[in-house]
């Protein structure tokens, strides 16, 4: 311990496995000056009183107040960040329609740069007021924009991930919002990516970049292979949609005579470091082959509920060993909130469990072994997050990044119905989850800096 270690006092709740919380209850929590947790420390403990007389007086001590818990922050694998501007409007159409109607002449204004820089400021500090740490962003085709939304994250502490998106397929994109050509939409994918890891060499928390094909629709064969190539010689993560809806997954199918998994991982694109957004329609087999490359999904419940048309088996995909994060899929989740779409997915779970069409027997109405509890909900929002990034975030342990919310349940404005001063601490933590606004989310520290405070 040093003159730059931190050291918070309070009480944090965190993963300890995908179904049980650990409660780490009147700890000292150590954060060294990398950003890290260096030492936990337990009110038994024989260090507990010296940390104490040691740092107690001093700037360096943060002591919780009374209704006040750590959680991790929240990791989003999946954030379309120019769709904010038009969040929570244009939920009316399937997705092809959407994406022609609204989206696509949305995100080509990004090649404004005063207009990106207006939605991209406001949308990140957003999502650092709503407890989201670190976030896996789809910027647009516009190089120049989607640099300055990974120099915006790196500005404003968040650890940001950043692809450039690519549609460079003519046939499958407008005219007025696609890349120039392949050969242009390779290149700028690869000045992208170093000017980014550049910056990323400056910034404490990190900012990384993503090698983004948008989906299969809409790029060429040419593009995807170039794409997987790119992502192997500068080992960067990768991100697409995966056999999101009925449209996109049995456009896939009618190309290539396979479905998106076998497709992308043709062309070099399934791997550690990859996340795949939605995934409801992958078969087994797809299953099994995410599972042993190490592919992530990216499950958005409430934009599913829009635009997938099915329910994805979470607890099933979980059990075949694939590693599952929660996105909020601005825009076609409409929150920027992870608490939501947290409780979304336990929803969404239970109505697969039990079935909705009350016209069947209960026997035959859902799928048995599908629901989700808020516990696991919570892992998937958190720890499993920076497991499928491969980075030591999403969970408070020694050795992880000081990534945390500090909860006030006493907020007047936003208080939490605890009335019992010996309530149970693990169904504070359940009243947290289902119940706290941004209002109760005083403080956010990325990488050991406070990027938010009320």
């Amino acid at each position: 311990m040093n003159e730059h270690t931190f050291i918070f006092l309070g009480t944090a709740f965190t993963s300890q496995s995908s179904e049980q919380i650990a409660i780490l209850k009147d700890h000292l929590f150590c954060v060294n000056e990398h950003g890290l947790i260096e030492k936990i420390v337990a009110p038994d403990s024989a260090e507990y009183p010296t940390l104490l007389d040691s740092y107690e007086d001093t700037q360096n001590f943060h002591r919780l107040s009374e209704g006040q818990y750590i959680l991790p922050g929240f990791v989003d694998l999946h954030v379309h960040a120019p769709q904010w501007a038009q969040s929570g409007t244009a939920l009316d159409r399937p997705l092809h329609d959407w994406l022609h109607t609204y989206t696509f002449p949305l995100e080509a204004k990004f090649s404004n740069l005063d207009f990106a820089t207006n939605v991209y400021e406001d949308l990140v500090q957003t999502l650092l007021n709503n407890g989201t740490t670190t976030a896996l962003y789809f910027a647009t085709v516009h190089k120049e924009a989607s640099l300055l939304l990974a120099e915006i994250c790196a500005k404003k502490g968040q650890r940001g991930l950043v692809g450039k998106v690519v549609m460079d397929d003519p046939e499958q994109n407008p005219d007025y919002y696609r890349d120039f050509d392949t050969k242009t939409a390779l290149k700028d994918t690869e000045e992208f990516i170093l000017a980014v890891k550049n910056l990323g060499e400056t910034v404490k928390q990190g900012v990384y970049p993503v090698v983004t094909p948008r989906f299969i629709p809409s790029c060429t064969d040419e593009a995807l292979k170039g794409l997987g190539e790119l992502a192997e010689k500068y080992d960067t993560h990768i991100q697409s949609h995966c056999s999101e809806s009925d449209w996109e997954h049995q456009y896939v199918h009618g190309r290539y005579g396979k479905n998106d998994a076998f497709a992308l991982h043709q062309f070099g694109l399934l791997g550690d470091k990859s996340v795949m957004a939605h995934c409801n329609f992958l078969s087994d087999q797809d299953a099994d082959l995410f599972a042993k490359t190490g592919t992530a999904i990216g499950h958005c419940p409430l934009s599913n509920a829009y635009f997938a048309n099915s329910v994805i088996p979470i607890k099933r995909f979980k059990s075949l060993g694939i590693d599952i994060g929660l996105g909020t899929d601005i825009s076609a989740g409409a929150t920027p909130s992870l608490y939501d779409n947290a409780k979304q997915a336990v929803v969404s779970s239970r109505m697969l469990e039990d079935g909705v069409n009350g016209d069947l027997p209960a026997t035959e109405r859902g799928v048995p072994n599908s629901r989700l509890t808020i516990n696991e909900a919570f892992y998937l929002a958190t720890a499993v997050g920076g497991e499928s990034l491969s980075l030591p975030i999403g969970r408070i342990e020694e050795n992880y990044a000081w990534d945390v919310q500090i909860i006030d349940t006493k907020v007047p404005t936003a208080r939490l119905p605890i009335f019992d001063p010996s309530e149970d601490l693990y169904d504070i933590f359940q009243k947290i989850i289902y119940n706290v606004r941004p209002e109760n989310i005083r403080e956010v520290w990325v990488q050991g800096e406070r990027v938010h405070s009320r």
